[in-house]
């Protein structure tokens, strides 16, 4: 997983549209409202106007994920993090939000209820902080 970017957006919860559009987004690159309509529609199930996709891009710019640049009179928008960066950030926000119960015996007493290979992850992580904690001490 790649470090937690510097830039992070203002917020983090999204609609389910708003997930599915940002994926698109992150899958095209830059996009225009066209692009992202064509691409839900390609679904004959799937029926959207393209107003909505431009008030879902609007929406996902002021929650800070996207950015739009006017060139010509086109409206483009492209993400200002990556996919990898965003689960990042989402990792890090729920951990924090785990963390934040604050009692060390209701975080353990999940431990009995998990499978090896999430134990092992747990041990992976402590170790991995175990060495962070020395580097820091070594400076």
């Amino acid at each position: 997983m790649p470090p937690l970017p510097d830039y992070r957006p203002k917020q983090l919860s999204l609609g389910p549209l708003e997930t599915e559009i940002l994926h698109i987004v992150w899958e095209l690159g830059m996009v225009a409202v066209k692009d992202v309509h064509d691409r839900i529609l390609s679904d004959p199930e799937r029926e959207l106007a393209y107003t909505s996709v431009t008030t879902i891009l609007q929406r996902l710019t002021q929650k800070g994920w996207l950015v739009c640049d006017r060139r010509n009179r086109i409206y483009t928008w492209k993400a200002l993090v990556t996919k990898e960066q965003a689960q990042a950030i989402r990792a890090y926000e729920q951990l924090n939000q785990f963390l934040a119960v604050g009692n060390p015996d209701v975080v353990a007493a999940f431990a009995d209820r998990l499978d090896q290979s999430s134990v092992d992850q747990l041990e992976a992580i402590a170790q991995r902080l175990r060495a962070i904690r020395e580097a820091r001490e070594e400076q």
